[in-house]
């Protein structure tokens, strides 16, 4: 698209923690790396009544996520964080060790999110949990620099797949769109219309929804790109819909926009009446429960859609630990939805957290100890949420450039009479199909 602004996602660098120049730690430690983070109301703090320093045997981790910015903000994850930090600690911490939680807003952008990473350095944070940033080649580097490991991000860089820093808890928008691709193959008649940000990362969505629509032995989508902070999408939502009415007009189109898929179907309502046969199929992250309200429910533009996601729906049992974290410890914040799925990644990113450091026993927890308990080839548990997490340095989906990806299983949803349902009981692997894709 014309105009738009395109922004990198990709880490050319070697891991800096593997190098010996103490150049990248000095610049990690420096004082300017409170820049993002000058006070709670700002979207960075410390959880409250917690004290961190050397005087004390508290472990000190971060959580980072935008908000406040003209495109996808995740306030609920570090919302959440800090609450997990009340709640564990009434319990007494984590093998007796206080938790402080740092949390940073990366505010969408390159400076913000390496200022972030800055001040993990700095407070001698031994992990960042449960985070989303776009902007992995700005924050990477400082992390392996001071071999801070990088546990649960929410999966939307490559880099995130890459890194041996990374510890990703989930398969990353590769794995949904791969999903989808399968999911829709089998039900949609007709063309597929995929509109995507205009990004890096955005880049990397089509090569995985053609993966599984090949799959299926269906056609490829048509990639039409977008700002992923417009106001409007009118013109988008009209081009989408003629694209997939071939085949009787009984297409799909597929918006992949995060926070912005509600501004876009705003354009796409308007624009249906003429269009009444086609359907659509999105990921979890550009929709929810809120959002298939907010669209009308059962008569609404989402009614029949397909929607893959990494973990079980809301509704299910397996949440009840998270939601009893919200409800005895979040008080009145309500951006911590539990149906939002940067909150569900961060409460599994701590689960894991928590096992890492319990596997520590009596010994000391830093950013070397922790990094080598998840290296160790020690498997983790989700409670069912996940399939049993295990991070090597070869995988299978190393061969399409994603070495670190050790989750390719998605669910499969599908909006019933308003209400986002499970499609299918079990998980779906679409290790196969990303394998199979076609990648640069």
């Amino acid at each position: 698209m014309t105009g738009s602004r395109r922004t990198s996602t990709r880490s050319t660098s070697l891991p800096r923690f593997l190098r010996k120049s103490g150049s990248v730690r000095a610049h990690a430690l420096a004082a300017g790396a409170l820049a993002a983070c000058a006070s709670l109301t700002a979207g960075c703090g410390v959880v409250p009544g917690i004290t961190g320093g050397s005087g004390d045997d508290s472990i000190v981790v971060m959580t980072w996520a935008p908000a406040g910015t003209a495109a996808t903000n995740k306030p609920g994850m570090p919302a959440f964080a800090r609450a997990y930090a009340r709640w564990i600690n009434a319990k007494g911490g984590i093998n007796g060790h206080k938790l402080t939680v740092l949390t940073c807003n990366d505010h969408n952008d390159t400076v913000s999110a390496a200022a972030c990473a800055r001040r993990a350095a700095k407070e001698n944070a031994v992990a960042v949990v449960g985070s989303y940033s776009q902007h992995s080649e700005s924050f990477f580097p400082y992390l392996e620099g001071a071999g801070i490991p990088y546990i649960g991000g929410y999966g939307v860089t490559n880099s995130e797949f890459t890194s041996p820093l990374s510890y990703p808890v989930n398969g990353g928008q590769p794995a949904l769109l791969a999903g989808l691709g399968k999911a829709l193959a089998d039900t949609c008649a007709g063309p597929v219309a995929l509109v995507r940000p205009d990004t890096i990362a955005g880049d990397a969505l089509p090569p995985m929804l053609d993966a599984g629509l090949k799959a299926g032995r269906h056609d490829k989508a048509e990639d039409q790109r977008a700002a992923e902070d417009a106001t409007e999408y009118s013109a988008q939502a009209e081009q989408a819909l003629k694209a997939a009415t071939g085949g009787g007009g009984k297409g799909c189109v597929v918006p992949a926009l995060g926070d912005r898929n509600s501004t876009f179907m705003d354009s796409f309502r308007r624009s249906r009446e003429d269009y009444p046969a086609v359907r659509t199929g999105t990921v979890v992250g550009s929709v929810d429960q809120t959002l298939i309200d907010a669209s009308g429910g059962a008569s609404g533009p989402y009614e029949g859609a397909y929607v893959t996601g990494w973990y079980p729906v809301a509704s299910d049992k397996r949440w009840d630990g998270m939601k009893k974290v919200i409800s005895e410890s979040a008080f009145t914040d309500t951006s911590i939805d539990p149906s939002d799925t940067g909150v569900q990644t961060t409460w599994i990113a701590y689960s894991v957290f928590q096992q890492v450091v319990e596997s520590l026993g009596d010994g000391e927890v830093t950013a070397d100890t922790v990094r080598g308990a998840l290296n160790s080839g020690r498997k983790f548990t989700t409670d069912g949420l996940t399939p049993t997490l295990r991070w090597k340095y070869t995988s299978r989906l190393a061969t399409i450039g994603l070495p670190r990806l050790s989750n390719a299983d998605v669910t499969v949803q599908q909006v019933q009479q308003g209400r986002l349902v499970a499609a299918r009981k079990d998980f779906v692997d679409v290790t196969d199909t990303m394998v199979n894709a076609d990648v640069d």
